[in-house]
This record gives C-alpha cells, sequence and structure tokens, in this order.
C-alpha cells in the first residue's frame, strides 16, 4: 500500500489534504480514485490509514479510516556522519541507509575529501538527498523520515560528537576494538527513561582519514572502531557500520 509523508498543518481533526508530489503521484501515476486507500503520517506523531475522498486541483482530501500505531522505528538513534563521497555514492548511503534505519544523515568534509560543493550547489544537493531520505523512508514504512544536514566541516563534526552516547570512529588503523563490543557496551543496562541511545558512526571518504584526524577524534571522545579485517569502500562501510549497530540493538535479529 502507497505511503506518504505529509507536515502536521495537513491534517484537520479526522481529515487529510495530500499536496504536492505526493497528490501528482497519486493523481497522476498511481490512478488513484476516490474510495481507495492509503497511508500517511507526519513524521511526528500521528499516522493512519486514510480513505481518498476527492482528486481535484492538483490535491487529494481524504477521511481517516484508522489511527496505526508508529512502532517501526528502531530504538537506538544511528547518526550516520559521511565524509562526502565522489559521484552518487552520497544518494546511495541515503538512500540505503534510510531503509536500514540511519536517524540523521551527516555529510562532512575532511582532509581528503575530493568533493568540494559551494554554496548554491550544496543547498540544491541536500534538498535532493532530503527528498531521496523521504521516498526511501515511505518504501521502507519507516514513521520518520532521517534528517539530512548541510555539509560541515571537520572541527563542527568533533564538537557534535559530544552531544552523541557514543561516537564511533571507523579507522582501520586504530581499530583495536571491535565495533561489536563497543555497542553493547553503550547499550547494557540503559533504561527505558533514557531514552534511544544517540549513536554517530563517523565514516571517512575514499582515501581514508589522516593520522591527525585519527588523533583529533580520540581526543575529542570518539571510539576507534574495526569493521572487519577487509578494506571497505566507503559506502559500504557506512551501511555494514550501520547493519552492525541495529543488529546488537536487536532491530535486525539480534538479541534483545
Amino acid at each position: 500500500m502507497q505511503r506518504y509523508f505529509i507536515e502536521p498543518a495537513q491534517w484537520a481533526g479526522m481529515t487529510v489534504t495530500i499536496t504536492g508530489d505526493d497528490a501528482h503521484h497519486l493523481i497522476k501515476v498511481m490512478r488513484a480514485r476516490p474510495g481507495d486507500e492509503c497511508i500517511v503520517s507526519d513524521g511526528v506523531s500521528r499516522e493512519a490509514l486514510v480513505r481518498l475522498q476527492t482528486l481535484e486541483g492538483g490535491q487529494v482530501l481524504a477521511e481517516v479510516a484508522e489511527e496505526l500505531p508508529m512502532e517501526n522505528e528502531p530504538r537506538v538513534e544511528v547518526w550516520v556522519a559521511q565524509s562526502l563521497p565522489k559521484g552518487d555514492k552520497m544518494e546511495l548511503v541515503i538512500q540505503k541507509g534510510t531503509e536500514i534505519g540511519a536517524s540523521r544523515f551527516i555529510p562532512f568534509t575532511s582532509e581528503r575529501t575530493v568533493v568540494q560543493l559551494d554554496g548554491k550547489k550544496e543547498g540544491k544537493r541536500t534538498e535532493r538527498w532530503q527528498k531521496i531520505a523521504k521516498e526511501a523512508a515511505e518504501q521502507a514504512h519507516r514513521n520518520r523520515v532521517p534528517s539530512v544536514e548541510g555539509v560541515r566541516t571537520w572541527k563542527s563534526l568533533m564538537e557534535l560528537a559530544g552531544e552523541a552516547d557514543a561516537a564511533l570512529f571507523c579507522y582501520e588503523k586504530q581499530g583495536e576494538q571491535a565495533l561489536k563490543s563497543v555497542i553493547r557496551g553503550v547499550l547494557a543496562g540503559r533504561k527505558p527513561e533514557e531514552g534511544r541511545a544517540k549513536l554517530l558512526l563517523i565514516i571517512g571518504p575514499e582515501g581514508g582519514f589522516t593520522e591527525r584526524e585519527a588523533m583529533e577524534a580520540e581526543n575529542a571522545g570518539c571510539r576507534p572502531v574495526a569493521l572487519g579485517r577487509r578494506i571497505l569502500r566507503t559506502e559500504t562501510a557506512a551501511m555494514v557500520g550501520l547493519t552492525c549497530i541495529l543488529y546488537e540493538a536487536g532491530e535486525m535479529g539480534g538479541e534483545e
């Protein structure tokens, strides 16, 4: 069944208004008719099965048929910090990372980052990335759309590390600790009232991190971790690290 994210303001009691690209998709692509059903979510606190009433004027009016529980989000928040990769690899990281369960994407630049975006290009690129996250969240039946931030500097990323319960720095030359053991240590004994654990996963560019960056990361409280004995492509490392975290949190067949 089709799923759409709308703004909270598009709810009015038991009536929902679907506009923009989503309305176009329903009307022109899905050829929806009055009486058809779909799922809508405000991405915050409300999700429902709705029955379409009218489809005209570039918008769709629908009536709530059934309120639905919002229980598809992981019990941990994983912030994927990805040093800007070449080509369209960032799009792949966002799309697949959203499907897997990332809560937030933080592009950044580091010493060996090749891609450089000017202000105009960055705004358009970020807008496109957010749209990719929305579409992937709809496909994966997420309850929320992960946020995609503007590009941060390395210094700004290190400042952000202190806001997470743990910052995991993937660095093959210094990864004495297995990612599994670090995750288990963070999650062990965590109480429900403490809320979801926030884990920052930091992935380097194609050329990897420099020794200076590794030192700065440790000084900022980041924990160097290994993702195995093989050297992974940057886009692969993001997906592997994210999957490992959610597995250990019991989200993908791991232990409860």
